[in-house]
């Protein structure tokens, strides 16, 4: 199918893909019905500076929006936010929302994402233990990050290293842990493990791989120290996990289209039904 002769195309996630992919068929003269189903309650927004400016609170949130508002109202987008899609009807072409409504499509682009990977250690449902990928995550974490706090972040990924950098700006007491031999492990060479890691222990940043987390203890239901499976015990006051992520391919399984370990697509992103 050519999109541009679907009469109503609906976008499933608010993220980079769904709020580029309503921007690009506005701009190549797409005129029909054009929705996009948002779960959070802000308009789509980019993700990366959630773990550097944003949190330390040298960007406004509106700045992290892809679109203002009046955007979407003068290009007649309709964004359906604070609600998600919860099932497709392939043979009539609809979505069951959230807010027990349905939206209609002739073309469908899945665009939902990813979540962050679950801590699978004892104690991950402790209160103070976080994952880092929404704004709602940021301004829960960011009135946590007082200077003297102790902060262990698992996993010395992108995110784990960003962090880490905000924390030590906060003036936290900051302690990276990976399992890996070292950081950025698998997107870099390690040459350029080897500067990041001399760059955050610059800063005052204690780095320790090989590390494998055992469990987290807590005291009153907080989070109070991260057990490490050599016997070693650090006290801190907040936990951010950050070990991957999983990609949001249920709702595609339950409509019955081809995954593995993500939504199989042809050249064109196309699924297995057209």
């Amino acid at each position: 199918m050519d999109l541009t002769e679907a009469k109503k195309i609906l976008v499933i996630g608010g993220g980079q893909a769904g709020a580029q992919t309503v921007t690009s068929l506005r701009q190549w003269g797409y005129e029909g019905d054009l929705k996009i189903i948002c779960d959070e309650t802000a308009l789509p927004y980019q993700r990366p500076p959630l773990s550097k400016a944003y949190m330390k609170g040298e960007m406004e949130e509106h700045r992290l929006y892809f679109k203002p508002a009046d955007w979407y109202d003068t290009q007649n987008i309709e964004v359906l936010s604070a609600v998600a899609a919860t099932q497709i009807d392939r043979s009539t072409r609809t979505v069951t929302l959230s807010n027990g409504e349905a939206a209609e499509y002739d073309a469908l682009v899945l665009a939902t994402g990813s979540r962050p990977r679950p801590l699978p250690t004892p104690g991950a449902d402790l209160d103070g233990v976080f994952e880092l990928r929404g704004l709602d995550d940021v301004k829960t974490i960011q009135p946590r990050m007082v200077e003297g706090k102790r902060i262990v972040i698992v996993g010395a990924g992108y995110i784990g290293l960003e962090a880490a950098a905000v924390a030590r700006a906060f003036g936290m007491d900051v302690t990276v842990l990976e399992m890996a031999d070292r950081v950025l492990a698998r997107v870099t060479s390690p040459l350029m493990s080897e500067f990041y890691t001399r760059l955050h222990e610059k800063h005052g940043v204690t780095i320790r791989t090989d590390a494998k987390l055992e469990a987290l203890i807590g005291s009153d239901e907080h989070v109070a120290s991260a057990q490490l499976a050599d016997g070693t015990t650090l006290d801190c006051d907040l936990v951010l996990v950050g070990i991957g992520i999983l990609p949001n391919v249920e709702l595609a399984e339950q409509a019955g289209l081809a995954c593995n370990q993500g939504i199989i697509v042809e050249e064109d992103a196309r699924t297995n039904d057209p």
